[in-house]
């Protein structure tokens, strides 16, 4: 063999070893055995490419890995009951690191709900993926409560697989309704304002529309309500002590918000620029907790903040020994969102109020422009793909922020950066009590927030400029729709800015939205009528019918044979075709004498009193304020005590029997309220306590009112009570739960009582009372008249201690004299009573009852929120459905 043939050979051979190599190489690198810095070495020994390809390479196996990640993340959890019983165990031994000897009934609970989170998570993700290759715009909800419930329920029927979770669970020894039971209430909320904005989370998503919600993730809720000595005492209501597994912290979103300080003006190239310098600063961080939609795989996101300092620990206080100082701005900052609703009598409360307030919607506004600023779009375009609703007064601080971020951090001029926080916001009123139409200090408001201050200032200034050139040297009316009150202090009217600021403001009743334009904003309305709409409030049936009351939802789908009701309660109108079979009747009374009984269960573990179910259950359930009238009722009880108690053998015989239920939070600080609670839970004492009465009438105050005892109380009603003063309510909620629910009611021509009325039918509900304007009649006029004999009858009974001391009694009573009754109770007893006695009567006939509360139901699809957020969307934020399809996600690199 000669050496050029030998060497030759070698050559050949050493291009095989290089082939070999190449193949391994990429072979490793497929299957992930290597990392890319490995293969270049390979493929540099190899020969095969140069040191300018390894970029490319590399680029090409990201691409490979991240394909490879999304193929993997692409798979669904199964939703087949041996698989869920092994999510379930997984938690239980790896999240929570518990034994098969170790677990009790709240870890079974914990790792059930985040088992169900994960599968919450999965669509989450996916849908906001899809949100942001659609390109689609998207609504802001921000409110200050959202007061969502227990979770787990929801979240299982909403996904569709709350049989299987049932069947999963037992077979590992658990009951789901009692681990269900286990979940603590979320306290994000105090009443109908946070129950609103759950009911509009759970329709946006399940209609798919491209929505987020913004609140504050407080760590103790309003408070847990006790009844001792039948006094409301007030307890901590620390909700997160155990932990929320519905939540995701999110430590890789967090914003600066700041305090205090002062505003710098500098000159840079003949131009003017502010500065906001100095002072305070926290730190927000965003927790997200998943909202599913029924029936699809849309899943829209909550985003509450929680306040930090911006350093955890002072080292350096620490290390010279002042301890105390180390950990105090952490102290001071965590403060900020630990209660809902701070006291605000005090000027420190006021204070913690306001920087509640500017904390939550200043995350907010960078959490949105950060998001807006990833779509590399001119910062004009903004309304295009933003709507932000302000939900009540409360975010309203959000206007002049918006402002400043447009022309101290984006460059925009005045005119540019106003028209577009115009077309951004729009504002929803919830109420016509001067307290609730928030005003704060300008001193407070200088000191605080020294640049917003300014900006307000600048806007109220424009706005005026614009008002008179309408109504040319009219002081009057300049000064009413001054943003800044003149007193001392001046205050900041932040309704006025909220309307000023705003495209479209919007009531929550058609006669709230009345109101709004002519008592509250009457001149703002003449300068700008088309800016006013009405959207009437709605809920969602899902929560209320589906998950409150399982006994009267299979009923519905058995005879109207599909479950399609569930989102779109139109079909539910046809139930009235079976009016006339005594099978459907039959089945709906069943229901309700089920719910009845359930709501007695309660009421005896709680009390020890047996109540009859066959008998009439009058119940009155929301925040106790003397405008929703509470005393009426409660004098109405008294009324209905003596009456029996005087009635011989003969006439107790035709006298309807009565389970009467009141549950509510009277404010901490709302002496009133909280007497109106002694009383009843004085005369609670008195009936029940009374062997005369027997089972014609019982009443119980039911403690700390919350989403899951209205589930359990809403389904047993007969008769609810939604009895404000005529003009005061904007809309209630609670109407709409009760009536969805074959609860007929007792109510003023008030709030959306008027639409229900309009909708059921004036047969179908029981009206009593003056209306709005003869309340403001009645108001203007103060004349003296002579109360009812009842009513004095009933007066004389207080006053002589029966029920409660003189100590509590005597406010109440003052509150009775004509021409101290402003909530108009002694003019309106008279005709409740005539509304009690034509609810008896109605009653009595137990065939013609269940007619009324079936044609009630059949009419509600207008009360459901499904309706309420269609009409926001299409009216205000101008957004559509985007509903996410696994197919559509496209995997980009």
């Amino acid at each position: 063999m000669d050496k050029n043939k030998r060497t030759l050979s070698f050559q050949d051979l050493g291009k095989q070893i290089v082939l070999i190599i190449y193949g391994l190489s990429s072979l490793f690198l497929a299957k992930g055995t290597i990392s890319p810095s490995e293969s270049r070495f390979l493929y540099s020994v190899s020969g095969t490419t140069s040191p300018q390809d390894w970029k490319t390479i590399e680029e090409d196996e990201q691409l490979r890995r991240k394909s490879l990640l999304y193929s993997l993340m692409s798979q669904y959890l199964s939703r087949d009951v041996a698989s869920i019983e092994r999510y379930i165990v997984d938690h239980v031994e790896h999240t929570l690191a518990r034994t098969r000897f170790n677990f009790d009934k709240f870890d079974a609970y914990l790792a059930t709900a985040l088992s169900v989170r994960d599968r919450l998570i999965e669509s989450w993700n996916d849908t906001q993926q899809y949100f942001t290759e659609a390109g689609v715009k998207r609504a802001y909800y921000l409110s200050m409560e959202f007061l969502m419930g227990r979770q787990l329920q929801n979240a299982l029927i909403n996904l569709g697989i709350h049989d299987q979770y049932r069947e999963a669970l037992k077979e590992l020894g658990f009951d789901l309704s009692t681990l269900e039971d286990e979940e603590p209430e979320p306290g994000l909320g105090n009443g109908g304002l946070g129950r609103l904005a759950a009911c509009y989370m759970d329709s946006l998503a399940t209609l798919n529309y491209p929505v987020w919600g913004y609140g504050i993730r407080y760590q103790y809720g309003m408070f847990e309500q006790k009844i001792k000595d039948g006094n409301q005492i007030e307890i901590p209501d620390f909700w997160l002590a155990k932990g929320n597994p519905w939540e995701m912290q999110r430590l890789d979103v967090t914003y600066p918000v700041q305090f205090y300080g002062n505003v710098i003006v500098t000159n840079k190239d003949g131009k003017l620029q502010v500065h906001w310098e100095g002072g305070q600063m926290v730190r927000a961080i965003a927790y997200d907790i998943p909202v599913p939609g029924f029936d699809t795989y849309n899943v829209l996101n909550l985003r509450l903040w929680s306040s930090s300092p911006p350093e955890e620990f002072d080292l350096e206080a620490f290390n010279r020994g002042d301890y105390f100082s180390s950990i105090g701005e952490k102290q001071m900052a965590e403060k900020l969102t630990s209660v809902l609703y701070p006291n605000d009598s005090t000027e420190a409360g006021k204070e913690l109020r306001l920087k509640q307030q500017y904390f939550f919607v200043s995350a907010t506004l960078q959490d949105i422009m950060r998001r807006f600023k990833k779509l590399q779009l001119p910062i004009q375009q903004l309304v295009n793909k933003a709507a932000i609703q302000l939900n009540d007064t409360h975010p309203t601080i959000a206007i002049p922020e918006l402002l400043r971020l447009l022309i101290d951090k984006e460059g925009l001029g005045w005119e540019e950066a106003w028209d577009l926080t115009v077309q951004t916001f729009s504002y929803t009123n919830h109420t016509v009590l001067p307290e609730a139409l928030e005003k704060w200090p300008v001193p407070l408001m200088e000191r605080l927030l020294p640049r917003h201050m300014q900006i307000i200032y600048e806007i109220n200034r424009r706005h005026l400029e614009c008002v008179s050139q309408m109504f040319p040297n009219d002081e009057q009316i300049l000064e009413n729709v001054s943003l800044i009150e003149d007193g001392f202090p001046k205050m900041v009217r932040m309704a006025s800015l909220a309307v000023v600021g705003s495209h479209r403001v919007n009531g929550v009743a058609a006669l709230h939205s009345e109101l709004v334009k002519k008592q509250l904003f009457p001149h703002f309305a003449v300068m700008t009528p088309d800016k006013f709409l009405n959207i009437t409030n709605g809920v969602t049936p899902r929560r209320w019918i589906l998950e409150a009351n399982p006994a009267l939802s299979s009923v519905f789908t058995r005879w109207l044979e599909t479950d399609d009701w569930i989102t779109d309660t139109r079909l539910l109108s046809q139930l009235e075709q079976f009016q006339e079979s005594d099978d459907f009747l039959r089945q709906i009374e069943e229901a309700k004498r089920f719910n009845k009984q359930q709501l007695a269960l309660r009421i005896s573990q709680l009390f020890g009193f047996q109540v009859d179910s066959n008998a009439l259950f009058d119940i009155q359930v929301k925040r106790i304020h003397e405008y929703k009238r509470q005393l009426l009722n409660i004098l109405g009880v008294i009324h209905r005590y003596l009456f029996i108690k005087q009635s011989d053998t003969e006439q107790r015989k035709s006298i309807v029997p009565r389970v009467v239920v009141f549950a509510g939070k009277a404010a901490a600080s709302y002496a009133q309220a909280k007497r109106i609670i002694r009383l009843i839970n004085g005369v609670c004492s008195v009936v029940n306590n009374d062997p005369s009465i027997g089972d014609l009438l019982k009443v119980f105050f039911l403690p700390n009112y919350n989403v899951s005892l209205a589930e359990e109380i809403i389904p047993a009603s007969d008769i609810s009570q939604h009895i404000s003063t005529a003009g005061m309510e904007a809309s209630g909620t609670s109407n709409m739960k009760f009536v969805m629910n074959g609860g007929l009611i007792l109510g003023t021509m008030d709030g959306a009582n008027i639409e229900i009325l309009e909708n059921i039918g004036k047969e179908n509900i029981f009206i009593f009372g003056l209306n709005s304007d003869q309340v403001l009649d009645a108001r203007k006029r103060n004349e003296e008249f002579q109360l009812d004999p009842r009513l004095e009858k009933v007066k004389q009974e207080i006053a002589n201690g029966t029920f409660c001391n003189q100590k509590v009694a005597e406010p109440i009573l003052s509150c009775l004299i004509p021409k101290n009754d402003f909530y108009m109770i002694g003019r309106d007893f008279p005709s409740y009573l005539e509304a009690q006695d034509a609810i008896d009567q109605a009653f009595k006939n137990r065939k013609g009852w269940i007619k009324k509360t079936v044609c009630a139901m059949a009419r509600v699809y207008y009360f459901s929120s499904d309706r309420a957020v269609e009409q926001y969307a299409q009216k205000i934020w101008n957004i559509e459905p985007a509903p996410f399809i696994p197919s559509t996600i496209s995997f980009k690199d």
